[in-house]
Order: C-alpha cells, then sequence, then structure tokens
C-alpha cells in the first residue's frame, strides 16, 4: 500500500487521482479540519463526475498530524511505499516555530517511521528554495551549495532542514528520491498557494514585478514523481522546472486567458520597503506579516534553474508552461462561472 501526506493539497491531490487511475491501493493522511470534498472536487476536472465519485471513495483517508508519532505509528502499517507532500508554506516570520515543526519535524517523524517499518522506498517533495544561490546569474543546479550565510526565508531554511531529515534517511536504509519544484501551476486551489495568483489577475491587478524565477505544471510534478519511485533511481535529487520567467510574463499570459487586464504598473523596491516598515509597526499590534527583508531583496533577484539532470534521468519532457497556465485558467473560468 502507498501513503501520501498532504493529501488534500495541490499537489497531493493531484497525485492521489494519478494513483487510483492506475490502480494502487492508496492511504492518505489528513488533518482533523482538512477539506477532503476539494481532492473530489479536483477529480472532477479530468473525468465524470461518477468516475470521480468512485475514485475518492477508494482512498483510505487516516485522520492523523505529521507531528503527532503516536498517531502516525498507526497510519504506516502495511505501507510499501510514502510520498511525503505534506508542508506549511508561509513567509510570515511570526510562523517561524510552526514551519520548523512542520516542515523540519514532521519530516523527521516520516523518516523515522520510514526506517521503522522498513518502508521500500520514499519521495520527498522539497523545493527549489531549499537550494543554494548561483555565481554570475548563471543557472542553478542541484550541485548549488546551500550558504547558511546568506539572506533565507524561514520557510527556505525550513525545507533545507527537511532535506537534512530526508538524506539521514538514505543512511539508515531508506531508498529516497527528493524533488525539489519551482513554482507549480494548477488548479483547484484558487484562495491558497499559486492558486491565488489566478483569483488576484481575475479581481484586477496592477502592479508586476521583475523576479525571474523557474514554474511547472503540476501534472508534470506528479509525473516525475511517478515515474522516479517506478524506476532503480535511489537516492538523488531533481530540480522541476519547466521554464524560467519573469512574474510579469506570468502574470500577463494568466491576464490574456481570463481575458483580464494585464497589469501595467512595475512594482518599485521602494514600495515594498515602505510596505515592509508599515508591517513591521502593524506586527506589534498582532497583524500578520507577509513582507520581510528577505521578499524585498528576493523579488528583485533573478533565480534560473536547471532542469537538465531530470531530463537526463528519465528522458522527460516539460509542459511549456503556457498550455498549463491555459489549463487552470479554464477550469478557474469554470468555478467561477
Amino acid at each position: 500500500m502507498i501513503l501520501v501526506t498532504g493529501g488534500t493539497g495541490l499537489v497531493g491531490s493531484h497525485l492521489l487521482l494519478n494513483l487510483l487511475k492506475a490502480g494502487k491501493k492508496v492511504r492518505a493522511l489528513h488533518r482533523k479540519n482538512s477539506d477532503l470534498a476539494a481532492v473530489e472536487h479536483v477529480f472532477n476536472y479530468y473525468t465524470s463526475t461518477e468516475e470521480a465519485a468512485t475514485l475518492f471513495q477508494q482512498i483510505e483517508w487516516f485522520e492523523a498530524d505529521i507531528t503527532n508519532v503516536p498517531q502516525l505509528n498507526k497510519a504506516f502499517e502495511n505501507i510499501k511505499y510514502v510520498y511525503h507532500c505534506a508542508a506549511l508554506v508561509s513567509f510570515n516570520p511570526a510562523d517561524d516555530k510552526k514551519l520548523r515543526k512542520i516542515n523540519i519535524e514532521g519530516t523527521a517523524n516520516i523518516v523515522n517511521l520510514c526506517i521503522a517499518f522498513k518502508v521500500e522506498k520514499l519521495c520527498y517533495v522539497s523545493s527549489v528554495a531549499a537550494l543554494g544561490k548561483s555565481l554570475e546569474n548563471k543557472e542553478i543546479t542541484e550541485r548549488a551549495i546551500w550558504n547558511p550565510e546568506e539572506d533565507h526565508s524561514d520557510y527556505a531554511i525550513s525545507k533545507y532542514g527537511a532535506e537534512i531529515e530526508a538524506w539521514r534517511g538514505t543512511q539508515e536504509g531508506v531508498p529516497t528520491v527528493i524533488v525539489k519544484p519551482g513554482v507549480i501551476i494548477g488548479p483547484g486551489f484558487w484562495e491558497e498557494g499559486t492558486g491565488q495568483i489566478f483569483s488576484k489577475v481575475d479581481k484586477g491587478i496592477s502592479y508586476h514585478f521583475p523576479k525571474i524565477s523557474g514554474f511547472v505544471g503540476v501534472h508534470d510534478v506528479v509525473s516525475v514523481m511517478q515515474k522516479l519511485m517506478q524506476t532503480e533511481i535511489k537516492n538523488e535529487a531533481y530540480i522541476l522546472v519547466s521554464e524560467n520567467l519573469s512574474f510579469k510574463s506570468v502574470f500577463e499570459r494568466i491576464a490574456t486567458e481570463l481575458e483580464k487586464p494585464k497589469p501595467k504598473k512595475a512594482l518599485k523596491k521602494w514600495m515594498l520597503w515602505l510596505a515592509w516598515f508599515f508591517q513591521k509597526i502593524g506586527g506589534f499590534f498582532g497583524a500578520k506579516r507577509q513582507i520581510t527583508r528577505n521578499t524585498v531583496n528576493t523579488l528583485f533577484q533573478p533565480s534560473r534553474y536547471s532542469n537538465q539532470k531530470i531530463k537526463e534521468s528519465l528522458g522527460f519532457e516539460f509542459t511549456p508552461m503556457k498550455d498549463g497556465i491555459s489549463e487552470t485558467a479554464k477550469y478557474y473560468q469554470k468555478d467561477h462561472s
């Protein structure tokens, strides 16, 4: 049986659908207040209502938190393969301890139980955020060295710490593959993660910014994950990026697909510093902070990633991002028609 953590998220829900369509027996973890209906809704994008319901009912849902070891012990019974997708994504400095507990301690728990239950293979979903930077603006590869002295977000630090736990598992007998996706584009979660980009463009967004980063479609991410788990490849990490694009071009593509005005104003660095200043003051009174010094600096630094390693290892060809954006926009319009 296969165990999937984070099954109620963007990657997890698409992974569950693919595994079920392939005839796999799946157990999926969910927290007490998780929205399981959102998973079935994702299934409905790609199949009939009847088949979506049938596939959804085949999931063995298991209520557990990855930071709760006694709950996890029961979840690991009869498990051979694990896809660890669960994570907290936050850039609010107030979530520092929560990020470390969920992303690092939670991953350590998953790894420990993989060791204890002699799991045959683990796939861990990390992020390009856990990579080091390149010199001279060259493409970042899997060999990029993490520099602890650089200015990293709390999220990036937590994902890097989680990777250390995954690598520890490889030394204790757990064959592991780690995938490091860029910005993942896919449908179904419009009020969180990258789904918010579509919501904001639809409502009207005035500003764009020059940040260049790696983008990838959710179908490519789950496809690579499955392929890696089916091969003899082990103890390797792979960057998953289809294209390196500016957020400006992505915003414009989404606006075109949604038939909305393109953002015309360029966000200036001083605007972000001003927003950071007022958010910092507001933070003393309990206001939620999303802009940090790291945010201001990284939004104006290009980060280009190489996908050569995964292409050579699997002969994999990524879907062009224009197609991924177009499909996601289609489902966004369907949900909001």
